[in-house]
């Protein structure tokens, strides 16, 4: 027999064998990508369902106490219960109907969140744009705004009780924060199941309103000893006033450098000549046009003596009376 066909006829198994690894890797990358666009509407799936038990469980309860009002009330009328008993099992019945209202407003919560995060759904596999990435980049954004109060000194000094662990409210905040840090993900491409979704997205939440908290806590305080302006809008920090001030400065630069490039090279010139000579002892600048536009730029210049071109003083390094 021929050695190819031989070969084929030992190895046939090795093509399929290939090609089904191929298609298992294939189908796990797609139920991966598709476990991570649905991560959020899984999520609000199983907490509807939980919403959903705890409605059942909460109606049962409350027939149940309906029950033992009608037990206690016949009891009652044979004299063998007390009106405390009544009065105990009728505020249990009130209990129980409120926790099956609750838990039935609960459902009804849950399912509007389904239904949201339906809507909501990508239709794209970018990382970015992803329930968990969008989650992450929430909480980056919180912190980031906590770390203005850090690093910039003015904040530092008009809000003391930002970095404060000692008050209530940024002992809170810093809580929440631990708490969120603990439930983040390695990163937005980790796989991680819904429950576990669900405590994240809960702990960014409560540090979203800690933060605010303790932000709205702080402005009060700055507002009421004077540190800051009345609206937050008014204020700016150091840093971005060394900027600003900076991009004046190189904005007044460069229009002087460009007006200079923009001018006659004659004017140039005799403007060149005009400061050599009146950087060189006992001469007089050179009358014209072009010495008169920086007369006015020394204010040390003598009157002139005969109506001509005024007389600069000679620079020396030792001192001199007037009459000398």
């Amino acid at each position: 027999m021929d050695p190819l066909w031989a070969s084929i006829a030992e190895f046939w198994w090795v093509a399929p064998a290939a090609a089904g690894l191929g298609a298992a890797g294939l189908i796990g990358v797609h139920h991966r990508r598709t476990a991570a666009r649905r991560i959020e509407v899984d999520t609000a799936r199983l907490e509807l369902r939980g919403a959903q038990s705890d409605a059942v469980a909460a109606r049962s309860a409350a027939r149940i106490a309906r029950a033992d009002l009608a037990r206690v009330q016949a009891e009652r009328a044979a004299s063998r219960a007390s009106g405390d008993d009544v009065a105990a099992a009728r505020r249990e019945l009130t209990t129980a109907q409120r926790d099956a209202k609750a838990a039935a407003a609960s459902v009804r919560s849950r399912r509007a969140r389904l239904t949201a995060a339906r809507a909501a759904l990508p239709h794209t596999s970018d990382p970015a744009r992803l329930p968990l990435a969008r989650l992450m980049a929430e909480h980056d954004a919180v912190t980031a705004a906590w770390m203005q109060y850090e690093t910039d000194p003015a904040k530092l000094i008009a809000f003391p009780e930002m970095p404060d662990a000692r008050v209530p409210v940024t002992a809170v905040f810093l809580s929440a924060r631990a708490a969120a840090s603990q439930a983040r993900p390695r990163d937005a491409k980790a796989r991680i199941t819904p429950a576990e979704y669900a405590a994240y997205r809960d702990a960014v939440h409560r540090l979203t309103l800690a933060f605010k908290d303790a932000e709205a806590s702080a402005w009060r305080e700055a507002r009421a000893s004077g540190a800051v302006p009345p609206q937050p809008q008014a204020w700016v920090s150091v840093t971005q006033t060394a900027v600003l001030r900076s991009g004046e400065v190189l904005a007044r630069v460069a229009e002087e450098t460009i007006a200079a490039l923009r001018q006659p090279r004659g004017d140039r010139d005799q403007d060149a000549r005009g400061s050599q000579a009146r950087r060189t002892p006992g001469t007089a600048p050179t009358a014209g046009p072009a010495s008169a536009p920086h007369a006015d730029r020394i204010p040390d210049a003598a009157p002139p003596a005969s109506g001509g071109n005024p007389v600069w003083p000679v620079p020396s390094r030792e001192t001199r009376r007037p009459d000398a």
